[in-house]
């Protein structure tokens, strides 16, 4: 997950003036359950990601588990891409990635986009001990609590056509970001660098969706979602929408009535580069200092994850795709 520094007001107004608005898991075949979001299946997705190891760019796990993501979404839809490209890490090393895009409903004009990334990050910077701070992180909740709820969400897509098409997005190299005790130039472009590629070149080309919504670090036993600032710039109304959905599901709890700060995440660069209203749906508390302790830690392991939490996120997402018409 991005380092998450908040942005300040004046670069948020700024931002605001362009926007338009290891081991294999065993998942559920399509056909051998109802189309009911399964917090038990989802976790199964967490789990399977978790045993192919830390998902570092570059490294064979990395290699392994994309090839697992196409298997696995082929099996609910014949529309899998994955979307190869090149990027440079903040220090200037070159990195490859795959962004991997499964479609439902292809015929359909009006479109939602759900995303999450699904690398982990290569430095634990934050972890309390500084002897691990290049040790690289499992990523459970920090990435693949978000594709474990998606790839949930893909198997019940393809029990129950949407009325809109949905495409869901698995996005690489959003934590490849500047490490905390880098000392060269800071920019915010360092992270979500497969974002940032698939929102100045979409797939399919001109593509275009009334609106998306990403997932970050959604699995946390004690995970509260406020309406992150960034997606109150650029899409309130979806934030509305979500959270106002999230309520009638009495998941109030987890989609708290306030605001936090302005984050940095994949869906800045979607809404400021593809002009997508996007709403980030991410564990932030100001109370206990904003992310989970776990974050950019070694830590960040699968006794982290809940499936009660990711039932509520899992709940919510497929209630707003199936009452689009």
């Amino acid at each position: 997950m991005v380092m998450k520094r908040t942005l300040t007001a004046g670069a948020v107004i700024l931002l605001a003036a362009f926007s338009c608005g290891g081991q294999q898991g065993t998942p559920q075949p399509a056909g051998t359950a109802a189309a009911e979001f399964d917090a038990a299946s989802a976790y199964t997705f967490v789990k399977a990601q978790v045993d192919f190891g830390p998902r570092v760019p570059g490294t064979p796990a990395h290699d392994a588990c994309a090839e697992w993501f196409v298997k696995t979404l082929k099996q609910w839809t014949p529309d899998v891409f994955v979307q190869e490209f090149k990027a440079r890490a903040f220090d200037g090393r070159p990195l490859e990635g795959k962004n991997i895009i499964a479609s439902f409903n292809v015929p359909a004009k009006d479109r939602i986009l759900l995303c999450a990334h699904w690398d982990s990050r290569p430095f634990a910077d934050h972890d309390p001990d500084p002897a691990n701070h290049f040790r690289p992180v499992m990523g459970a909740n920090d990435g693949a609590s978000g594709v474990g709820i998606l790839l949930e969400a893909a198997r019940c897509l393809s029990l129950k056509k949407p009325a809109a098409g949905v495409d869901i997005l698995l996005l690489d190299l959003e934590d490849f970001g500047e490490h905390a005790n880098w000392r060269g130039s800071s920019s915010e472009e360092s992270w979500g660098l497969g974002s940032q590629y698939w929102a100045k070149n979409p797939y399919p080309a001109g593509y275009r969706a009334r609106f998306g919504i990403l997932l970050d670090m959604v699995g946390d036993p004690a995970a509260t979602f406020p309406m992150e600032g960034t997606s109150m710039v650029f899409a309130p109304a979806v934030v509305k929408k979500i959270w106002a959905l999230a309520r009638g599901l009495g998941l109030a709890k987890y989609f708290i009535d306030s605001e936090s700060d302005p984050l940095i995440d994949d869906h800045l660069y979607i809404n400021r580069d593809a002009r997508i209203p996007t709403v980030d749906i991410i564990d932030y508390d100001t109370r206990r200092g904003g992310f989970p302790s776990s974050w950019h830690t070694i830590g960040d392991t699968l006794d982290k994850i809940d499936r009660n939490t990711l039932a509520a996120v899992g709940r919510t997402v497929l209630a707003v795709v199936y009452q689009e018409n």
